[in-house]
């Protein structure tokens, strides 16, 4: 045995030694601390998203701890969730799922699924046998039932129900190359008994912002227009001869008449709600 003056100084090395792995240990947990609250403060979340191999470095080192210094040193996950990640990758060592053969024709490849719920992100009135049709043309083989359970599986709708629930932007997306919009604004001029205020008239194609002032006058009216609308729709220089839609307000001066004259041209005529600047494209350009 040893003497009582050598057991009190190996004592006193091992309580110098407990001391100051205590406060390293104090230390490390309350700088992890800070790093949560910091973590948390910028992003907003509070739990982090940790990778399968950060996953598995935390559970080997946490399953070596006793319960209790699990409890006291566990601050960034739960004890139980650091026993649970434990036991499922000690569960893929006997985990042969991978290795089976799975029952059943085979998915899709991925390309084709993606190409499937772009054809009908993009094309809001498609329904699943143009897609079939249209997947068709470009040489790939798939049944229309195949699509259904595709877009499906993306929790996308079919088109009936896609084209009722269809916004203002994917009407836009849709119709981005022959979308056209026109408006007044108005601009007065210093005449010889005052000022006159007079309204132009312009059209704005959507894709590309070009503008285009189609005329001025100081009271416009039906007939006008007309004439306007005729200038416009000329086959050779005409501003919108190439448009399948023209957006517009409500303003009187959009006359029935003005209406069918552009329906005859294969135009659409898009009244926009009132007081609605969201769905007004021109409200940017004038």
């Amino acid at each position: 045995m040893l003497p009582v003056t050598f057991q009190f100084i190996i004592a006193m090395v091992a309580y110098a030694i407990n001391e100051q792995l205590a406060r390293r240990i104090e230390y490390l947990l309350e700088e992890v601390r800070v790093l949560r609250e910091v973590y948390t403060e910028s992003t907003g979340r509070k739990r982090i998203p940790f990778t399968d191999e950060q996953r598995r470095r935390l559970a080997l080192k946490g399953k070596a701890l006793t319960p209790e210094e699990r409890e006291a040193c566990c601050q960034i996950v739960r004890p139980s969730t650091i026993l649970l990640w434990f036991r499922q990758f000690a569960a893929q060592r006997y985990d042969s799922s991978t290795q089976r053969r799975k029952s059943g024709r085979p998915r899709k490849a991925t390309d084709i699924r993606e190409l499937v719920i772009r054809l009908a992100s993009e094309n809001i009135g498609w329904g699943f046998t143009k897609i079939h049709d249209a997947l068709r043309g470009l040489k790939i083989k798939i049944g229309r039932t195949t699509v259904a359970s595709m877009l499906a599986e993306a929790g996308i709708e079919p088109a009936p129900e896609r084209n009722r629930k269809r916004t203002w932007k994917q009407f836009l997306k849709s119709h981005w190359e022959t979308l056209y919009a026109c408006d007044f604004f108005s601009v007065e001029v210093l005449g010889l008994f005052g000022t006159v205020r007079y309204l132009v008239y312009f059209v704005i194609e959507v894709k590309t912002r070009a503008v285009h002032v189609a005329g001025i006058r100081i009271a416009p009216d039906g007939a006008w227009m007309q004439q306007i609308a005729r200038n416009l729709l000329d086959p050779v220089d005409g501003f919108i001869r190439n448009a399948s839609y023209l957006i517009h307000d409500r303003d009187p001066l959009y006359t029935e008449a003005w209406t069918a004259l552009l329906k005859s041209s294969g135009i659409n005529c898009v009244p926009i709600y009132a007081h609605n600047f969201n769905c007004n494209p021109t409200r940017s350009a004038s």
